[in-house]
């Protein structure tokens, strides 16, 4: 029997998703959505940062449209926590700020790709505030960060948007391929897919093919690869060395997506996809179990530690390719990450999934402390149970889950 096909197990998905749900409450602080440390509370001593915010935001709204009771307040009170982050003079959302105003004034491509995405979200759930940051976020990012004749975005600016960081990378562009299929679902504007493809073809069809299909993450404003970034930092948060298994499983999924939001889908996107999760689950997977973080351009472990976000994207990765292949392999790799999540991620004491292993399986903060958001997790239970595409809001919205 299928786990896929499965209605036990989809009961089961559903009930994972409501714990999660209900953890992630508990980052409601009153200016917005806190970070929350290894026990379900909100980190007093961190500013609040932007990408939490959204992303908590969006799954507020995924929370709405299952019917969850309590989730619109929460979507409301996120979307009002967003507006804090604004910066009224320059335009745009700060990356993080405390009471008294912007910590980290730069405006970065990666947070900026996460509103988009709680707008959409909010928008697909019928919030009017939704849309309005919705079409502030497109304006924003249409005329700041994205690039029409490189097909990606920028990085990072100043705050007055003077002077980009010499730095392009991929994770920031990833999230804004997936944040363009959520405002094409949201808006009906079929250009939001022809720019994703634009993205997927520079990092993947163009990069990732020439390096084995390893995700090459960092890249100069020349877009020239920067293969030893970070080397001396290989666990930075955001901009790790090396290449990241749990990226290439990330647009695996992604690719899949875009593959069927085009009206007319290049043939590589199906091939890229398989390729890319093979590559990761060979260099990533490792004794005792789980996918480490980071490579080397050889497939050696880099950073040996085992963060919960990639087990949650080789989830949705593995039912993906299912769903479009029928390939019994990723069946096999679906269950063999639920196992590994359920056995060393879940945590049935203090709620939530635990965010970092180390090298042995034991709870780690190496990289991150806490649990600072539910998002991959929270959409880990989600995608087996939808369809490839539309998005996870459109597709709730319209009755699609299974």
């Amino acid at each position: 029997m299928s786990w896929l096909r499965s209605r036990s197990h989809r009961d089961w998905l559903a009930s994972e998703t409501a714990r999660l749900l209900e953890f992630a409450r508990g980052a409601r602080v009153e200016d917005g959505f806190g970070y929350l440390d290894a026990n379900g509370a909100p980190d007093a001593d961190r500013a609040r940062e932007l990408w939490i915010t959204t992303r908590m935001t969006h799954v507020f709204a995924l929370g709405e449209l299952l019917g969850h009771p309590g989730s619109r307040p929460l979507v409301d009170h996120g979307l009002a926590a967003i507006g804090a982050f604004a910066d009224r003079e320059h335009g745009g959302w700060f990356s993080e700020v405390d009471r008294d105003g912007p910590v980290r004034s730069v405006k970065e491509a990666y947070s900026h790709a996460f509103v988009l995405l709680a707008a959409a979200s909010a928008t697909v759930a019928g919030h009017d505030d939704g849309r309005s940051l919705l079409d502030d976020a497109i304006s924003v990012v249409l005329e700041r960060f994205w690039d029409e004749q490189d097909g990606a975005s920028v990085d990072v600016w100043d705050r007055g948007w003077s002077q980009p960081e010499d730095y392009r990378g991929a994770n920031a562009n990833m999230h804004m391929l997936e944040a363009f299929l959520a405002v094409g679902d949201a808006t009906g504007e079929p250009v939001w897919f022809a720019r994703a493809e634009q993205i997927a073809t520079r990092f993947i069809d163009d990069v990732a093919r020439q390096h084995d299909w390893r995700v090459v993450e960092h890249f100069a404003a020349d877009w020239r690869p920067l293969p030893d970034y970070n080397a001396d930092e290989p666990r930075h948060r955001f901009r790790p060395y090396g290449a990241t298994p749990g990226h290439g499983l990330e647009w695996s999924r992604l690719l899949l997506q875009l593959r069927s939001a085009l009206a007319a889908s290049p043939g590589w996107l199906e091939d890229a996809a398989a390729a890319l999760f093979l590559r990761a689950v060979a260099d990533g997977w490792t004794p005792p179990g789980g996918l480490v973080y980071t490579t080397d351009f050889t497939g050696n472990a880099a950073v040996p530690d085992r963060l919960h976000w990639v087990i949650a994207e080789g989830i949705g990765a593995a039912a993906a390719l299912s769903a479009t292949t029928g390939g019994g392999q990723y069946e096999w790799w679906y269950r063999t990450f639920w196992d590994f999540a359920d056995v060393h991620l879940r945590d049935r004491e203090r709620g939530g999934w635990r965010h970092e292993l180390d090298e042995r399986l034991a709870p780690a903060d190496r990289t991150w402390s806490g649990k600072p958001d539910a998002y991959h997790a929270v959409q880990a239970t989600l995608l087996p149970r939808l369809p490839v595409a539309p998005s996870l809001a459109v597709a709730l919205r319209d009755g699609l889950l299974a």
